[in-house]
């Protein structure tokens, strides 16, 4: 078998770097997300963080889709906005738990973990951003 897979490697350099390479993306990653601070809630944690520990949500997405549908009384500030350090109104916040949503929960990552290296006790994201929330026809507000 072994014989077998290093002819596969040698007929095919590139398909198998590229096969090792998604390989230790993968390892990295769930090591990354497993050591994390920052952890994946499900909506049904969310909510309950927003009802019973006045927990904060921050959407990270742009003005315009913010606009058109978001969680009630979420704070709009953009990823590079978190990157940078210009958090507003969010920075006399920083004992609450913090919820970091994104359009469908696979960009909300880097600006929670900026969060936390911020000095925000309790940050997490949400498990399939607005897509999964509105999904489940949970309320959206609009405007702002």
């Amino acid at each position: 078998m072994l014989q077998e897979i290093m002819q596969f490697v040698s007929r095919h350099p590139i398909l198998s770097l590229a096969w090792v390479a998604l390989l230790a993306a993968v390892i990295v990653m769930t090591f990354k997300s497993r050591f994390s601070k920052v952890k994946e809630i499900s909506r049904g944690e969310a909510i309950r963080l927003i009802n019973k520990e006045d927990a904060v949500v921050v959407d990270t997405r742009s003005r315009d889709d913010f606009r058109k549908g978001h969680i009630a009384n979420a704070i709009n500030l953009t990823a590079s906005e978190i990157k940078n350090g210009s958090l507003g109104e969010l920075e006399k916040h920083k004992a609450q738990p913090v919820i970091v949503v994104c359009a469908n929960g696979t960009t909300s990552r880097d600006p929670a973990e900026n969060l936390s290296k911020a000095g925000f006790v309790s940050v997490y994201t949400l498990k399939d951003g607005i897509a999964g929330w509105s999904g489940e026809n949970l309320p959206l507000a609009r405007g702002k």
